[in-house]
């Protein structure tokens, strides 16, 4: 599902080597394999009547005993427009204040048109962050959004 997502995503703004190494990095079965063992994340996945369609990871924000991070989310292009991403972006709100917690961030690359997405469901951008990842560099916006207890 990455690889499905990632391309159209990012190719517009990353380059084919940046998003082959990203991919790589944190997307080999070995990379999520590390992170579903490590427990720093919960991964969820949407399915329909096709199977799998989408996935968003969250977990604690590291330094932010009183935050959660959404690590990752993506819909498969062919989804966009039908209410996916909202519906994990809910089912990620429901767990984090189940976990009495009611502050959700989330990083989004500067020029990522999903920024736009986050903004109508409301997040809000608090400050940018250049993060290292390998030889490159992911430029993001931090978003955050403050859930209703």
């Amino acid at each position: 599902m990455a690889e499905e997502t990632w391309w159209p995503t990012y190719s517009p703004i990353l380059t084919f080597e940046q998003i082959r190494y990203m991919l790589d990095a944190i997307y080999s079965a070995e990379a999520l394999q590390r992170t579903m063992e490590n427990g720093s994340q919960t991964f969820i996945i949407l399915h329909d009547e096709r199977g799998p369609q989408g996935f968003a990871s969250y977990g604690p924000k590291p330094g932010s005993a009183d935050v959660i991070k959404l690590h990752k989310i993506y819909v498969l292009p062919d989804n966009h427009g039908k209410g996916y991403g909202k519906l994990l972006i809910d089912e990620v709100k429901k767990r984090t204040l189940a976990l009495k917690i009611n502050t959700l961030d989330l990083n989004v690359n500067r020029y990522n048109k999903a920024k736009s997405f986050y903004e109508k469901i409301g997040f809000q951008v608090i400050g940018e962050e250049d993060v290292p990842i390998g030889p490159y560099w992911m430029n993001d916006y931090i978003m955050r959004l403050q859930l209703e207890v």
